[in-house]
């Protein structure tokens, strides 16, 4: 498991620090002590859980686009980082039918970018992508995908990330096979959790509705997905970012998921959801089907865990209904203009010790 004391003056080089996950790791890893550098567009929503906690002047914040190699050489070359977390992305699937070059150049292109950064760099030993449980090639069937399942994403995100991933591979076999550097990737499910502020997206949409007192529109109901609060899977990835830094045989191809028992449609989400917002602020939230024709999305997707269960001795912490009161923990405070800082403090002590 993680070992926050690991990190204590270790230098890590964050892409995509500016983004919701990006913003509890950098969280987590000021808690542990670690010397922070962030390299990211600039936060992707307003408002944005990294300027709410004003984390810009808590770390190194670098604002670049991962698609300048060159810019991204001088912030390595700066910082001389020993541990790269690649979180930087395009992330999700409805923008990435309206836009798919800059997907594909983001997410690719950019990993490359990153990747070539890191060849270059002598002073990094460890190395974590991170993608997405969306990778495989998702033939709707009943039981979870495993590390060596084929990767080919429908959409043009999905899509991005499985090459990706293949891109990651292609380094490790024709750059890293022989250096000291652990290259990893890691497949996450849907996360959730305080100050996801992003459009398109379950939970941030049930916050946004119930907060004004609207009925909650679900677009796609029966849709089945691994959902986990976001510090399962950051405190995963540092996880494995900490073990192969030591022992590069651990390096490999993680997925990172819930028990089966938190794969839920996105109805049942949600209906947690007003469940648990209803029983807090007395109110009478409900939810509407409104199927609105979109785009093609993958209807059933589950992740097997296995291989990182038996390799770390891995387990989820929280299960769906904890990550949903903790979301509602945190809008709470913020809706009443509280410390949310010290609400993620509590929340992530409370999930690593």
């Amino acid at each position: 498991m993680l070992d926050m004391s690991f990190y204590k003056n270790k230098k890590v080089l964050i892409t995509g620090h500016t983004g919701f996950k990006g913003s509890w790791m950098c969280k987590l890893l000021l808690l542990a002590g670690a010397d922070v550098t962030g390299y990211a567009l600039a936060a992707p929503t307003k408002p944005s859980l990294f300027e709410i906690c004003q984390i810009s002047g808590q770390i190194n914040s670098v604002i670049g686009d991962v698609r300048d190699l060159a810019h991204m050489k001088e912030v390595f070359d700066s910082c001389q980082p020993e541990i790269v977390i690649h979180m930087a992305a395009q992330p999700l699937v409805r923008e990435s039918y309206k836009n798919p070059v800059y997907t594909y150049e983001t997410n690719v292109m950019g990993t490359v970018n990153v990747l070539e950064c890191v060849r270059t760099t002598p002073s990094v030993k460890s190395f974590l992508n991170v993608t997405t449980d969306k990778v495989y090639l998702n033939k709707e069937w009943e039981w979870g995908y495993r590390e060596n399942e084929e990767l080919n994403g429908f959409d043009p995100y999905s899509n991005s990330k499985s090459c990706s991933e293949l891109v990651t591979g292609s380094y490790k076999n024709s750059f890293f096979a022989d250096s000291k550097v652990a290259i990893s990737t890691a497949r996450a499910g849907n996360v959730i959790g305080g100050g996801d502020f992003a459009a398109d997206r379950i939970i941030p949409d049930c916050v946004r509705a119930a907060q004004a007192g609207q009925d909650i529109i679900v677009r796609n109901p029966y849709s089945t997905r691994p959902y986990e609060h976001v510090l399962e899977p950051v405190a995963a990835y540092l996880m494995i970012a900490q073990a192969q830094y030591s022992n590069k045989k651990l390096a490999g191809n993680y997925n990172v998921g819930p028990n089966e028992t938190d794969c839920l449609t996105t109805g049942e989400l949600v209906t947690l959801f007003c469940d648990k917002w209803n029983q807090k602020s007395n109110s009478s939230i409900h939810w509407v089907d409104q199927y609105d024709g979109g785009p093609h999305e993958a209807n059933f997707l589950k992740l097997d865990c296995s291989k990182l269960k038996k390799t770390f001795g891995w387990s989820p912490k929280w299960n769906v209904e904890t990550a949903v009161e903790k979301v509602i923990e945190w809008s709470d405070v913020y809706f009443q203009n509280g410390d949310v800082s010290a609400c993620m403090k509590r929340q992530i002590l409370d999930f690593c010790l």
